[in-house]
């Protein structure tokens, strides 16, 4: 009940407490630790920070620089996907967000040679490439502005602007977020391909049985 009593009960609040700003900081340089080194690009001169999109005769490679070591964000989607449009307006902001990295986005199914050289084989599907080189996907099923600032952040060190929200214009283009009616032309062509086969194999198949000694008074038996 007297002072001797009052210093005992503060110490083991003082213990604890002592380290854990050391320990604090450590975790925060590590997570600002990059993994890839990044070239900011030269933002002098460009008054809109927008996404863009490839189309069907541009290949992704002329947009790539292997010789530099600048990063860009690219998005394999398709726009029959709800993932993909669910998606869309979150990803139309992140170029305003890191105006110094370049954004990309291409229909998978449109360049489908693309989609198997990098292994994008479901959308949507989200590659850091530095210069020509693919050097992180993004694996996370929670697909929101925040979650790829963080990805990004994660991965470069380079922090987001954090007034960036996403806003009406973004919900509009130049990514859709509204799902449109298509034609998936390489699996119908799979599924015809597949067709043909059995069918060809079918009709071969009884051909040489007509042919095999035996197997014809068999079917007239």
């Amino acid at each position: 009940s007297g002072p001797a009593a009052a210093q005992t009960r503060e110490l083991p609040v003082l213990e604890p407490v002592l380290p854990a700003p050391a320990e604090e900081q450590n975790g925060t340089d590590s997570a600002k630790a990059p993994k890839v080194n990044c070239e900011e690009r030269n933002t002098t001169g460009i008054d809109r920070f927008t996404l863009q999109i490839l189309n069907v005769s541009q290949d992704l490679m002329e947009f790539l620089n292997p010789n530099s070591s600048d990063c860009t964000l690219v998005l394999f989607y398709t726009p029959w996907c709800r993932f993909s449009a669910s998606l869309a307006p979150h990803f139309n902001s992140l170029p305003r967000a890191f105006p110094t990295l370049r954004f990309l986005a291409l229909d998978a199914s449109q360049h489908s040679s693309l989609s198997t050289r990098f292994g994008t084989v479901a959308v949507p599907n989200i590659l850091l490439f530095q210069g020509a080189k693919p050097m992180a996907r993004f694996n996370h099923t929670d697909r929101t502005l925040e979650t790829l600032k963080d990805f990004i952040f994660n991965q470069t060190g380079i922090e987001a602007k954090s007034d960036v929200v996403v806003t009406e214009e973004d919900w509009a283009g130049p990514l859709p977020s509204v799902l449109t009616k298509g034609i998936d032309w390489l699996l119908l062509f799979s599924v015809l391909f597949l067709a043909s086969f059995v069918m060809y194999a079918t009709i071969r198949t009884e051909s040489i049985r007509w042919l095999i000694p035996g197997q014809e008074h068999e079917h007239q038996e």
